[in-house]
């Protein structure tokens, strides 16, 4: 008898999982198409298979699906591991190989973020992804500015030089659209980064 309980217990935690699943998965296809933006519970439970009322008892609140869904993308889009790029001493070296792994992230999840970002920052629980997305371009930026000159002002445009160049709308304007090669692209980062770090004219005054 304990053993059919034990059993029963099992098989229903193992439904329970298996719907949780199915409600997550169906809201990254949504959100990978349609947009968060234009998502709601109804499609994604019709896209799952299951009914409105069984979305909600699985995520009473939105933002616990949305952690889940952004969590499950990530996990299937991780970005490039940045704690290998402090291995390369040489600032410049190591600004080429993380824009080369970036720009390879931007290329193969660019078709899914152009369906998630429009309409996103006006969604409350969309804040949190957003949040961390930021957090973790600035993170790289921080680790790519060590080794650069590090005179205040100076130091300062070598740091927005470099999280210019690690930004989607960055790939975006170098390599998606104006047809440049990746290689280019990154050249041309490369050199705003370098200017950036050996002059001081990004000062205040010397703005016209």
């Amino acid at each position: 008898m304990a053993q059919s309980v034990a059993r029963e217990r099992r098989t229903r935690a193992e439904q329970m999982l298996e719907t949780r699943t199915l409600i997550v998965e169906a809201a990254v296809h949504l959100h990978t198409t349609l947009g968060p933006a234009r998502t709601n519970v109804s499609t994604i439970a019709a896209r799952a298979g299951v009914q409105r009322h069984t979305v909600y008892a699985h995520f009473p609140e939105m933002v616990d699906l949305f952690r889940a869904c952004s969590g499950l993308w990530a996990e299937r889009n991780p970005f490039p591991d940045i704690t290998r790029w402090a291995a390369i001493e040489n600032p410049m070296k190591r600004l080429a190989v993380a824009l080369d792994e970036v720009y390879d992230y931007w290329e193969r999840t660019d078709a899914d973020l152009a369906a998630i970002l429009p309409g996103s920052e006006r969604l409350p629980e969309m804040a949190e992804p957003l949040q961390a997305w930021k957090d973790g371009l600035t993170h790289a930026a921080r680790a790519l500015a060590a080794g650069w000159p590090s005179v205040e002002e100076r130091g300062r445009c070598t740091r927005a030089a470099i999280a210019h160049a690690l930004g989607l709308e960055t790939w975006r304007s170098l390599v998606a659209e104006p047809g440049l090669s990746r290689s280019e692209g990154i050249a041309l980062m490369c050199a705003l980064v370098e200017a950036a770090a050996s002059t001081d004219q990004c000062a205040p005054d010397l703005v016209p």
